[in-house]
């Protein structure tokens, strides 16, 4: 009860702190919130102090930011969250309107994505069921190619090609159901592509389980033993899922604008770019409680899908010792990738020719040429050195802090949950605000994100891995907890956080590709990636090789990634474990499965 009250007190400190620090955005950042206002209310009047100090009194901001502060959230206290700084309208009916259209665009998008993750899933749970898995491991080319896709293209080419072109569907605006299918496409392809590899990655491990031979030798139907291995499996990724849906509602920022959605995410982007504090401070509420909200909804959901196994530790691992999957696709994606960045990095990335603006591609220019007649081979070989490297540091540094803020679940859930329920681009202001801007400022904005996903599939995988039989049966020859930690429980975890690690490298190169897209990334003439995309993303219809050249390779980034992550399986091999007393040493799996099923029997483990 202790632990619970504790775990409370930090959510709320860190709800508390995150809007307050939301609140303290104007005086971080330096800026008369006065300044910002009458440029949002009416760009052409002339900023006099008598008008500044007028808006100041009308807004109550004199007294400073704690005055501020304190008189919202007096008032939140009372049901009012006060009025726009911008409009004079009341905030809360219009936080509550713009939460409903991302409720309903995120339930609809949810929904595609978990079509797209049985489609993902669909070979596998058709082998499995039929037992012809045979320790076959999904490819996930195509789920990497979709992974890999950034929202806002997706989001650009289905509204040019489907909404204007095709005219089949609406692509702009929010005035009825039929509104919601391209914007739900765009957000749910790249989220069902994620976790539909998460949950490939888990079925062989439910399906070579005790429980599904039982039920092949009763003579149960395959459909039925897949449909349960699917619930064997969901629990593990029921945290993810949870980030998916604040994701889906405060993180579409991008889709929102290109749709022209007034949804939480755009509300809150817009309310941040005019300072308009009573807008922001109630839109982060709503999406910190909405993640409260979604993480206490999965938790619930995992005990009632795990039952009484996982208090009696009575569990199978999902994660058992593997030989790497072979192949021979991560070399070619990685020489194919290799290729395309020496020929890019071997020409001129800035050269100018005006008179080559949007060539096709041709021998002269493979990928042909952007708006100012540049090469774009040469950008996109360039960029990934900006992009990659950073990439690349981005996600080692996020699955070091993922994995070990996942040991911790009482300290890390509910960071978890307040960072998850911060869009990236309200992140970036915020960083910009405490660090400046330049260079950096993406990569901090991105990290301090990232780690979020692994450290809530960690401490997943921990929960039911600590519950399986064969951590029972080596606690009872009586092995320690380092000892667990470092040769049962971390070997079994890590190896999958590290494919989900892999798994989300091209996401972290989207999400800097997206603060390009929105211009808080990279500045002109940079060959960034994300700024490759948002500069010729508005001649896709005239040049659509000038966008689609810079997806493609990011689409070749998360094949590499996910066959790159097949590899990296749980070693097979045997080992010694601790002796107790001097009686009986564990001498490798086949000891640890044999202990494990006397446990499960009710006899002696120790002869």
């Amino acid at each position: 009860m202790r632990q619970r009250v504790a775990t409370l007190v930090w959510r709320v400190l860190l709800a508390g702190g995150l809007v307050c620090g939301v609140g303290l955005l104007p005086w971080l950042t330096r800026t008369d919130p006065a300044y910002t206002v009458l440029k949002a209310r009416s760009a052409e009047r002339e900023p006099t102090p008598e008008v500044l100090a007028d808006i100041r009194r009308q807004l109550g901001i004199d007294g400073g930011p704690l005055h501020v502060l304190t008189g919202w959230l007096g008032g939140l206290l009372r049901g009012d969250a006060g009025q726009s700084w911008i409009s004079g309208a009341d905030v809360l009916p219009g936080v509550l309107r713009a939460l409903g259209a991302s409720l309903l665009l995120m339930a609809v998008a949810l929904l595609v994505a978990v079509l797209v993750a049985g489609t993902i899933c669909a070979r596998t749970l058709r082998l499995g069921a039929r037992r012809r898995l045979g320790g076959r491991r999904g490819g996930g080319s195509g789920s990497a190619v979709l992974a890999a896709l950034p929202e806002f293209l997706v989001a650009s080419v289905l509204a040019t090609v489907v909404g204007v072109q095709l005219g089949w569907l609406p692509a702009l605006g929010w005035y009825g159901p039929q509104w919601t299918v391209l914007p739900a496409l765009a957000l749910g392809l790249p989220a069902g592509a994620v976790l539909g590899r998460l949950l490939d990655d888990l079925l062989p491990g439910a399906f070579g389980e005790p429980w599904a031979l039982a039920a092949a030798a009763r003579g149960l139907t395959g459909r039925s033993i897949a449909r349960q291995a699917v619930r064997r499996c969901v629990p593990a990724l029921l945290p993810n899922l949870g980030l998916f849906v604040v994701g889906l509602t405060g993180g579409a920022v991008a889709v929102e604008q290109v749709f022209d959605i007034p949804g939480l995410g755009r509300t809150t982007l817009q309310a941040a770019l005019a300072q308009d504090l009573p807008v922001l401070q109630a839109g982060t509420l709503a999406l910190v409680l909405l993640a409260a909200l979604a993480t206490g909804t999965t938790r619930l959901a995992a005990r009632l899908l795990t039952g009484p196994a996982l208090r009696d530790g009575a569990l199978s691992s999902l994660h058992r010792p593997a030989p790497p999957a072979g192949g021979l696709l991560p070399l070619l994606y990685g020489a194919l990738l290799l290729a395309v960045v020496g020929a890019g990095l071997a020409r001129d990335p800035l050269a100018l020719d005006t008179g080559r603006r949007l060539r096709a591609p041709s021998l002269a220019h493979p990928f042909g040429t952007d708006a100012l007649g540049r090469d774009l081979l040469a950008r996109v070989g360039h960029g990934a050195l900006d992009t990659l490297l950073l990439a690349a540091a981005i996600s080692a540094a996020a699955l070091l802090a993922g994995v070990l803020l996942g040991l911790v679940p009482r300290v890390s859930a509910p960071l978890v949950d307040t960072v998850n329920a911060v869009p990236p681009v309200l992140v970036a202001l915020l960083v910009t605000a405490v660090a400046g801007s330049g260079a950096a400022t993406p990569a901090l904005a991105v990290g301090a994100v990232a780690w979020a996903p692994l450290a809530a599939h960690t401490a997943s995988l921990l929960r039911q891995e600590r519950a399986t039989l064969h951590i029972t049966a080596t606690q009872g020859l009586g092995a320690g907890r380092v000892h667990l930690l470092r040769y049962e429980l971390l070997p079994a975890v890590v190896p999958p956080v590290l494919r989900h690690a892999l798994l989300r490298l091209p996401g972290v190169a989207l999400a800097l590709a997206s603060l390009g897209f929105l211009g808080l990334g990279a500045q002109p003439p940079s060959p960034e990636w994300g700024l490759l995309l948002a500069e010729n993303q508005p001649y896709a219809e005239r040049a659509p090789w000038a966008v689609l050249a810079p997806a493609a390779v990011l689409a070749l980034l998360g094949a590499l990634a996910v066959s790159a992550a097949g590899g990296l399986r749980r070693p097979s091999r045997r080992r010694a474990a601790p002796t107790v007393d001097g009686v009986g040493k564990d001498t490798g799996a086949e000891r640890r499965s044999m202990a494990a099923a006397e446990v499960g029997t009710g006899r002696s483990t120790v002869t």
